[in-house]
């Protein structure tokens, strides 16, 4: 996954600007002289995987662009308790005003990477992707924190891979009708993967000699005679509420990815904090 680019920054800043900064800070802007410097430093208050440099740094300087970065950490580093992440140094009116929006948005980044780290730590060798359940106007960056994590990225929309589900299957009439109309009209162009939640959809799916096979919400001993059924004539992919405590047991199994929604629906924000140190 690419890093987000400066357009994308921008016009996720412009959200976020309009929605907790709008006309202005009001308590910041009555008491805190518009050419005073400060500095604040930002320090995580637990282990992390990082996420966010370009966007923490891109919202101070939005709001004054003299800010310097005496510190700034990089994506995918893993910090200590306690460790700094940034030191920056600001008119104290941009620091004070963008304060919440730069921590919203690395604590959350952050998460997700930090999460996600400890999926594919567990996981190996089987490979830890994402889905499509991102928060709207977030994917880019939710997927991007993925990779800083160590995961890999499933497809970005329903524009760059075909991936036949249930309610696909039931609008075409059976696995192989959709697996056709799909190949008739795209050709070879994008892989094929295929939704199964039975071993009857599995020998369906591997008779319309589709790329990857999705064993949804299976049981072990399913997901198991899926896979010996498979024997490596389709990638194997395991979806359907992964939690950390499967993941011994499901990469046993031989699949080759397993899918986890939480990475980017459910990943609890990290705790950094961001304190002024000194001002002039």
């Amino acid at each position: 996954m690419p890093q987000p680019s400066p357009e994308e920054i921008d016009r996720l800043l412009d959200k976020c600007f309009e929605e907790d900064i709008g006309e202005g800070d009001i308590t910041t802007r009555s008491m805190v002289d518009e050419h005073l410097i400060l500095t604040a430093d930002v320090v995580c208050k637990q282990a992390l995987i990082f996420c966010g440099a370009d966007l923490f740094q891109s919202v101070f300087l939005r709001l004054d662009p003299s800010s310097k970065f005496s510190l700034s950490a990089s994506d995918g580093k893993s910090f200590a308790k306690g460790e700094k992440l940034f030191q920056v140094s600001a008119k104290g009116r941009a620091l004070l005003e963008g304060e919440r929006t730069a921590l919203n948005l690395i604590q959350h980044l952050s998460g997700i990477a930090t999460l996600t780290h400890s999926y594919v730590e567990k996981a190996k060798p089987s490979v830890i992707l994402d889905t499509r359940k991102t928060a709207p106007g977030l994917r880019v960056f939710q997927k991007y924190a993925v990779a800083c994590g160590g995961g890999t990225n499933h497809r970005m929309g329903l524009f760059d891979a075909v991936l036949i589900k249930d309610n696909h299957i039931k609008a075409a009439r059976s696995i192989s009708r959709a697996v056709c109309l799909a190949r008739s009209e795209l050709g070879i162009k994008f892989p094929v993967e295929v939704e199964t939640t039975n071993i009857q959809e599995v020998r369906e799916a591997l008779d319309s000699d589709v790329d990857t096979i999705m064993l949804d919400n299976m049981t072990v001993e399913e997901m198991r005679e899926a896979v010996k059924k498979i024997g490596g004539r389709a990638k194997t992919e395991v979806s359907g509420n992964v939690s950390l405590e499967d993941l011994e047991t499901l990469s046993s199994l031989g699949v080759d990815y397993i899918s986890v929604g939480c990475l980017t629906h459910s990943a609890p924000a990290v705790d950094i904090s961001m304190n002024i140190t000194w001002g002039k």
